[in-house]
């Protein structure tokens, strides 16, 4: 199992709806890997202290996007996942 954490060095911003349509500007704060997909957590710009979201990045035909994590297995293999990296960085500080 690959892990890998990494900080943004440039800004990348996402316009996500919720099922309410309703706007938030997102910011790509890290990127990691679990295994061969690549997952990305995101905090909204306007309220950089709440809580951040995970989404899975994939590419198709040169493309980027993000996609939600649909199945409660793969959510919960990848929590798991980012929690472990979040505390090994925290004591690497």
């Amino acid at each position: 199992m690959t892990e890998e954490l990494n900080q943004q060095e440039e800004e990348q911003s996402f316009i996500i709806t919720d099922d309410q349509g309703i706007e938030y500007e997102m910011q790509v704060v890290y990127t990691f890997s679990v295994v061969d997909d690549q997952y990305a957590v995101l905090i909204d710009k306007n309220n950089p202290e709440g809580d951040g979201v995970i989404f899975k990045l994939v590419e198709e035909d040169g493309e980027g996007y993000l996609e939600p994590i649909e199945s409660d297995e793969e959510w919960k293999r990848v929590v798991a996942i980012y929690e472990e990296i979040v505390a090994e960085e925290n004591n690497k500080a």
